[in-house]
């Protein structure tokens, strides 16, 4: 591991670099093409609600080398919140130098301050084999649980709200 990462919660100032993140991550894992007004608003909306979540960045030297989003989940069957992480990049040559390692153990040693938190949770595709082990090698199992999702008719993604 290297010791001269820091992990911290993301600013606004970050909010470049993290859309920056998602897309180059989404392209690389699902070869999907984020539209960056939208992804960039997407990122200051969440910094701006923290009660939604908040991503995390990993800097080396003043730097931002990885990103994570973290959101919520309310589960009634432990009366507690399970925080969802999303939205993992670290910058290719960072990756195997256990920059995610850290930022995992941050994630969890916050969730240790706040008794509310009962788990985290992520969702991985299929075919990403080395995720999957970097995951199970900090303790995470998998699932039962298949994903599905729908989108409202005629909706890829929300445009930014207009402002005044």
């Amino acid at each position: 591991m290297n010791p001269f990462i820091h992990i911290r919660r993301a600013e606004l100032c970050d909010a470049t670099h993290v859309a920056e993140f998602n897309r180059a991550m989404a392209y690389e894992t699902e070869g999907k093409e984020l539209i960056a007004e939208v992804i960039g608003a997407g990122v200051v909306s969440l910094i701006n609600h923290p009660a939604l979540g908040f991503y995390l960045v990993a800097e080396h030297d003043g730097n931002i080398v990885a990103s994570l989003m973290i959101t919520t989940e309310w589960s009634d069957w432990r009366n507690g919140i399970f925080w969802w992480i999303q939205s993992v990049y670290v910058k290719p040559e960072w990756r195997r130098k256990g920059v995610y390692a850290r930022m995992y153990d941050f994630v969890k040693q916050a969730a240790a301050e706040d008794k509310s938190i009962c788990g985290f949770r992520l969702y991985v595709e299929k075919d990403n084999v080395n995720a999957q082990r970097t995951y199970q090698a900090l303790g995470m199992a998998e699932t039962d649980y298949k994903m599905y999702e729908e989108m409202k008719p005629g909706i890829r993604y929300c445009l930014p709200a207009k402002t005044e």
